[in-house]
């Protein structure tokens, strides 16, 4: 392998590395450093679900709650229209992501706000509906620019 080869594989590797806590696998949001993802963490509630939210270091914008009952991922580009199902928590519009929902998960992000919110909700959670609740208070600090209802 030529030294260029080389420098281009340690560069990705670099940006992976960057990317990915070392206590957790979760990726950061593309924007996960946008200012409003700072502020809204500020609201973030101390327990989602019966789980304690991680204080594990985390990419910029990802909040955990449990071994990954719920994760948030704050940066996220905002969705275009779409036919997936969109409601209305505590008034934050919210987009269930089917084609990413899978294995028991829910994956949906917030619809009309810049940056999105995007979160999964694990199959373990008794009740996923009502973390949205305590997410809404805080995602509801981003203003919104449009709504799917």
């Amino acid at each position: 392998m030529g030294a260029s080869v080389l420098a281009i594989v340690a560069a990705a590797g670099l940006v992976v590395y960057a990317t990915r806590s070392s206590d957790s696998d979760v990726e950061g949001a593309p924007r996960g450093d946008h200012p409003l993802c700072e502020r809204i963490a500020e609201d973030y509630p101390d327990e989602l679900l019966g789980e304690s939210r991680s204080d594990a270091d985390l990419p910029p914008g990802v909040a955990v709650w449990g071994d990954e009952t719920v994760v948030l991922r704050c940066g996220m580009e905002p969705p275009k229209p779409t036919v997936d199902p969109c409601f209305q928590v505590d008034g934050v519009d919210w987009v269930l992501e089917e084609a990413k929902s899978k294995d028991g998960s829910q994956v949906l992000i917030s619809y009309g706000r810049d940056p999105a919110v995007e979160v999964v909700l694990s199959d373990a959670g008794p009740n996923p509906g009502e973390s949205l609740v305590d997410l809404s208070r805080a995602v509801s600090r981003i203003r919104q620019g449009r709504t799917c209802i």
